[in-house]
């Protein structure tokens, strides 16, 4: 059995060929957006339906088995690393997209200045720049 198949039975869902092929799809390339996964499944699955796709992100996202990230502005992005709360790095320029762990310590970003009485279990921070890409590119005029 493989680790994907595992994953899939723990969260009590069937193994199929399509979330088999959207997972590896995310392990392989994460923080891509649908259309992406759709291409990238499709290389191994060339029938498989946009709406077969949307329904296993939606499926694998609800049973946390990936994680949906939306930055500000952007269309929403899949990854397949969940469950550690780290946040992410966006290129301002090109949209490129990198993890970042949290700064210091066990996830410091979980203590709020003021939780106002709830309990907080995950902290989404997203930092803006440049990547060294879109950096290295001289200035158009």
């Amino acid at each position: 059995m493989s680790d994907f198949e595992a994953q899939l039975r723990a969260v009590s869902l069937r193994v199929t060929r399509p979330r088999l092929a959207v997972l590896a799809a995310l392990r392989d390339h994460p923080h891509v957006d649908t259309e992406t996964v759709i291409a990238l499944v499709r290389a191994d699955l060339p029938t498989v339906s946009h709406q077969a796709v949307y329904d296993v992100l939606r499926a694998l996202t609800e049973t946390g088995l990936i994680r949906r990230i939306q930055p500000a502005g952007a269309l929403a992005r899949y990854e397949t690393r969940v469950g550690d709360n780290h946040h992410h790095v966006v290129c301002r320029s090109c949209g490129a997209i990198a993890d970042v762990d949290c700064a210091v310590g066990h996830a410091p970003c979980l203590s709020a200045s003021g939780d106002h009485g709830f309990v907080v279990d995950e902290a989404e921070v997203v930092y803006w720049g440049v990547c060294p890409g879109c950096a290295a590119e001289p200035v158009q005029r």
